[in-house]
């Protein structure tokens, strides 16, 4: 059902962000669809109500509906019955409060919304009131408390019958989920906004309006003169966002909970919003949602990727059950889902480097709490007296509520510095109970709490309201989330979750111990039932070798195929460091690689990077910076995170003279220059080569003479659709090395595979097939997917 509360909007549409505008009088037209919904019930009519009880003084009318797809009879009394519940803040008296409920009853009433008929028809009546009471519109605001798959439906709908008119401003709020992976985020991104615009969009999270997250800013603002010198690698032990939750998912969830798990449910987005808010660089304004949001970009662009090894999963014991309760499915079905999570990221830059962040959370675990900890390392060694404030913990603990504290509040170990906390919503605690909050008595912290406590959605309507966008999602801060987590998710698809009992029975059966980049359960013995097992024939078929084409062929599941290729890579890099004390490595682009090279960059330490030169295979004619060069996928991918000297980086000089891939420039002839001079015998000692769906590889396309470059080391190349548009090593080059990899991947190139298993060389109609290394060895790495389909 609609639901009419989404309070005025601002005139301003918006737009900018930056900060509380005055609203545009006249009348706002609240709709919740969805408006007799779960959510709705809980938070939305209250938090409507409540911007109701505070505003309706302030210049602006309105009129609020609460939509759905059932007739009006049927809904009606139901949208009446939450509407009753509503409560008045604090500071209303309960004879104002009466009054105002009165109002907004009379202010509300219910409309199906089902067909654009409908949207058409709550537009007429809107603009019939207008007109019959004689008010200017200010806005409508349209809240979606609906399942993701039909936002872009009712965008349309809204699009094409409810827009109002006039100037006055259009807000359409939507409820995560926002998509389950980065291109499905990014689909329902591309239909929402050939409906709606950017600035009408307000995609909540209502973390973001819990009032300890949105102090996180402002408080480290406020403190920079004691936290500028310790919020760095030097000091901070490590950082932990945690969410613990002691319900199961019985109750209507399964459907949803089951298709998304704990990771899309909490990780992606709650948890990863408080983690940007800790680590960005600070704003000159905590207000600016455009300069908080470049922010937040930087920290996503500046994670190390994630990959299984930075995860461990857990599913509580009564899971599966209760999946095949709700869902009916077939008996001995299995539920890899998980209900817990632990992940371990890492910012690769230089004031957080090695500095572990944790992000855990889960579900029928021993307390429900949720909190932010930075814990600081502490340089005071205790002899005697191990008491000593300054031997205890040094942290800064930002607490959402619930546990022990029971209210939300912002916690300084008394051994860091007394907290500035500017402005009346907050207060010192000075009277403490005798709890314990993360290893410290009360009375061990200067404590601040909120002078009032608020609802988060109720904050993020107030924020609706004037126009603030600093508390919600942009499109492009949604997309660098899924990007961050898309990789992740993949990698865990057949992953076998630890089962634990519940509550406090799990005991240690969840700590986790970090080692490095990597996490893993601290505790490795665990009892799982049988039944729990499933079939594990997949996953126990491992790494084979074989032939194809003649040649060496390791084929493996694709996990395992990367580690295999990461591992042969070092050990020849190794093997020509001891021979020469230099390693020449040529790599080539395109997405197959990226595995390798988030491989190489979160598993291989110990890899000689500063003994190591890197080439690359091809480059496509455009500038190094842009994200299509394949250099530049390389540097982000990997080159960034891994310490090798810069002189020992060679990107291909596509770009001479403000030109790109100009013969004249002879781009292609210095490259070839820099390979003669620095790489002995122009001989790489490992290059990796892919293979495109049409049978090229490196920028050596089919329909080309083979010996068309012929001493040439370094040549342009014509792809089939337009000319000169690569630079890559010709076969000469790649012919000459020590060992030639062809890394193949996915099911997409199973038919690629055997077309190559059955013909003979043809390098002008296969260009792959005129891979064949003069004094060194050719090996093809082939995951399942490619071989067999």
């Amino acid at each position: 059902m609609f639901a009419s509360v989404l309070l005025l909007l601002v005139a301003l549409c918006a737009h900018g962000g930056h900060g509380e505008e005055a609203p545009r009088p006249g009348h706002v037209s609240v709709v919740v669809v969805g408006g007799t919904g779960d959510l709705a019930k809980k938070y939305l009519w209250q938090g409507f109500f409540q911007l109701y009880a505070r505003q309706v003084s302030g210049g602006n009318t309105f009129s609020f509906y609460g939509g759905g797809l059932s007739p009006a009879e049927k809904a009606t009394p139901l949208l009446f019955e939450i509407l009753k519940a509503v409560s008045c803040p604090g500071d209303v008296s309960a004879e104002r409060c009466a009054l105002l409920r009165e109002q907004f009853l009379r202010l509300s009433q219910y409309r199906q919304l089902k067909t654009q008929e409908d949207y058409q028809s709550l537009a007429e009546h809107i603009q019939l009131q207008l007109q019959q009471e004689g008010m200017t519109e200010a806005g409508r605001l349209f809240y979606l408390s609906v399942p993701a798959f039909a936002y872009a439906d009712i965008g349309q709908k809204i699009n094409g019958s409810c827009r109002p008119a006039g100037g006055a401003w259009l807000r359409v709020v939507l409820e995560k989920p926002f998509g389950h992976d980065y291109r499905s985020a990014q689909v329902l991104a591309s239909e929402l906004r050939s409906s709606l615009k950017d600035e009408e969009m307000y995609r909540i999270d209502h973390y973001l309006g819990k009032q300890v997250v949105s102090k996180i800013l402002p408080f480290r603002t406020e403190n920079r003169k004691y936290l500028d010198p310790i919020w760095n690698r030097q000091h901070i032990e490590r950082i932990e966002i945690v969410l613990k939750e002691t319900l199961d998912v019985k109750g209507g969830r399964i459907p949803f909970y089951d298709q998304y798990g704990v990771i899309r449910d909490v990780l992606q987005n709650h948890l990863t919003e408080v983690m940007t808010l800790l680590t960005m660089k600070l704003p000159s304004n905590v207000s600016n949602s455009e300069e908080v949001l470049q922010n937040k970009l930087q920290v996503f662009s500046s994670l190390l990727p994630l990959g299984k090894n930075q995860a461990v999963t857990g599913q509580y014991q009564t899971y599966n059950s209760e999946v095949e309760q709700e869902l009916n499915t077939t008996k001995g079905h299995i539920s890899l889902t998980p209900t817990f999570a632990a992940v371990l990221a890492h910012i690769d830059e230089a004031q957080y480097e090695g500095v572990p962040i944790l992000l855990i959370s889960g579900k029928m675990l021993d307390e429900r709490v949720g909190y932010a900890r930075i814990l600081f390392k502490n340089d005071v060694f205790c002899l005697q007296n191990h008491n000593n404030v300054h031997c205890k913990p040094k942290q800064i603990v930002f607490y959402f509520g619930h546990g022990s504290l029971q209210y939300p509040a912002v916690l300084v170990s008394k051994n860091l510095f007394k907290p500035v906390m500017t402005g009346s919503e907050w207060k010192e605690v000075t009277e403490h109970k005798e709890v314990s909050v993360l290893g410290l008595p009360a009375s061990d912290y200067y404590v601040q709490t909120p002078a009032e406590e608020k609802e988060a959605y109720a904050e993020l309507i107030s924020h609706i309201f004037h126009g603030r966008k600093d508390s919600f999602i942009s499109t492009e801060n949604l997309l660098a989330s899924w990007g961050m987590w898309t990789p992740l998710l993949r990698s865990l698809t057949s992953a076998f979750p630890r089962i634990y009992p519940g509550g406090a029975e799990n005991g240690d059966m969840l700590d986790v111990r970090l080692k490095g980049n990597e996490i893993s359960y601290n505790s490795e013995v665990v009892i799982v039932s049988a039944d729990k097992m499933g079939d594990s024939s997949a996953s126990s078929f491992k790494v084979m070798q074989g032939k194809f084409r003649s040649a060496h062929m390791v084929s493996a599941w694709t996990e395992e195929l990367v580690e295999t290729l990461a591992a042969d890579m070092q050990e020849a890099a190794e093997a020509a460091i001891g021979e020469g004390g230099v390693f020449h490595l040529a790599l080539s682009g395109g997405s197959t690689p990226l595995a390798l090279f988030y491989r190489l960059a979160l598993h291989h330490f110990s890899f000689p990077w500063r003994s190591t030169h890197v080439w690359m295979v091809d480059e496509r004619c455009v500038p190094l910076t842009e994200p299509e060069s394949n250099f530049y996928s390389l540097h982000e991918s990997l080159l960034k995170h891994v310490r090798i000297p810069y002189y020992n980086i060679h990107p291909m000089p596509v770009q001479l003279n403000q030109r790109l891939c100009v013969e004249d420039d002879g781009g292609a002839l210095l490259y070839e220059k820099d390979l003669s001079q620095l790489v002995n015998g122009s001989s790489f000692h490992f290059v990796l080569l892919g293979v495109g769906y049409d049978g090229h590889t490196a920028s050596l396309f089919p329909g080309a003479k083979a010996d068309q470059h012929g001493q040439s080391l370094v040549a342009l190349t014509e792809s089939p659709s337009k000319p000169h548009q690569r630079m890559s090593l010709t076969f000469n080059a790649i012919n000459r090395a020590r060992k030639v990899a062809l890394l193949v991947m996915g099911k997409g190139k199973h038919e690629l595979v055997t077309q190559l298993s059955r013909v003979k060389d043809m390098p002008e109609k296969y260009p792959v097939t005129g891979v064949k290394p003069a004094n060194g060895s050719l090996v093809w790495y082939i995951d399942y997917d490619a071989l067999i389909g």
